[in-house]
């Protein structure tokens, strides 16, 4: 095993990956879609080259994790300044193990056209206005959350969850949530351009939380509503619910998983905070984790500070230094970075005995291939 452990004890880490790796080809994977007017701000985001195609990105990442590279999709791939989705990546694991991804649209901008649970619920407000989401349904998705972790504690424990989230805009509302939650996370968290908006995020942050008055002790479900997406309490309440009742998770992603962590342990009792970060466990890719204007493990012990339990963390091996397709190649360039889960798949990948090579390989061949 070659991940690279970013945060959290060690001997609680590789508890969690020799749990993780016995059952990984019997993981569950969500893909959770949402929205957020914040994606509009010119110069926020590169997930889709214009505000307009950013409305896209949720519906045709999906249509590319379940479809594959080499099949007609209905909605193209948003224009990118360079580089491909990672999606990519994440249809390659997928289809390399057997798993069989479940969508679910939480509040995407355009539904995706493939088979996908419908949630009914609208993208989110932007962050700058204080009042993101209505508070019920904030509290509808905290619920609806809360009862799927039950429900899987109950079906199966030992199957690992693997929860992978497509928001554009959402590292900006993760960023939003972490400080609304008393997290100092301003110049820490990562975003989709090549280098990241900080003080263009610091601004709509600020905004933001003057906007909705909150103080570092205003309730997790208040903070979603001022500053959050959809994704965010539907997570957050599911990663709770499932860790407390057995079953390792796997946070496939960077900042935005960090910031769902920080509201599951927001709102768990203070007792059992220890337990849920031992049984949960933040996976990206290595060019968030080597990103130099970001910081994701300080970050993370920001969060373990905050509530006292330090979380798991850890970085795939998976990199494109050898492949041809030019592509690929931009993940090197730090044009692209994360997003549907690319890097905590590739840490499944790499836990489920298969080396990071033959997964660079494979997406460069499946890169070739793309419609």
């Amino acid at each position: 095993m070659t991940l690279q452990r970013l945060s959290g004890d060690p001997r609680q880490a590789e508890r969690w990956c020799a749990q993780v790796a016995g059952a990984a080809e019997a993981a569950r994977v969500l893909l959770l879609l949402a929205g957020t007017a914040t994606a509009a701000v010119p110069a926020i985001s590169a997930a889709g080259a214009t505000p307009q195609s950013r409305r896209l990105t949720a519906a045709a990442d999906a249509e590319l994790l379940l479809l594959g590279p080499a099949q007609p999709r209905p909605h193209a791939l948003p224009p990118l300044p360079a580089g491909v989705s990672p999606a990519l990546i994440a249809r390659v694991v997928v289809e390399h193990l057997g798993l069989e991804p479940l969508v679910v649209d939480a509040g995407a901008a355009v539904a995706p056209a493939v088979p996908h649970l419908q949630l009914g619920h609208r993208p989110a407000r932007c962050l700058s206005t204080g009042a993101a989401i209505e508070p019920e349904r904030v509290h509808q998705l905290l619920a609806r959350g809360r009862r799927w972790g039950q429900q899987l504690g109950r079906l199966d424990q030992r199957r690992p969850l693997v929860l992978a989230e497509c928001v554009p805009g959402g590292t900006s509302t993760a960023q939003a949530v972490l400080e609304g939650l008393g997290v100092p996370a301003a110049g820490l968290v990562s975003g989709s351009l090549r280098e990241p908006a900080h003080a263009l995020k610091a601004q709509l942050v600020a905004q933001g939380l003057a906007a909705a008055a909150l103080t570092t002790q205003s309730p997790a479900d208040l903070v979603l509503a001022a500053v959050g997406d959809p994704m965010q309490p539907l997570a957050a309440g599911l990663v709770l619910e499932a860790a407390l009742a057995g079953v390792p998770v796997l946070l496939a992603g960077g900042s935005q998983m960090a910031a769902v962590l920080a509201v599951a342990l927001a709102l768990c009792e203070p007792e059992l905070r220890p337990q849920l970060a031992a049984r949960t466990a933040i996976a990206t890719t290595a060019w968030v984790a080597g990103e130099g204007s970001s910081d994701l493990a300080l970050l993370l012990e920001q969060i373990g500070q905050r509530w006292g339990a330090e979380p798991l963390a850890f970085a795939a091996s998976l990199r494109f230094h050898g492949c041809r397709s030019p592509e690929l190649l931009a993940f090197e360039q730090g044009y692209v970075k994360e997003g549907v889960g690319a890097g905590g798949l590739a840490a499944l990948w790499e836990l489920s005995g298969r080396s990071p090579a033959a997964l660079a390989d494979a997406c460069d061949q499946a890169c070739s291939r793309l419609v």
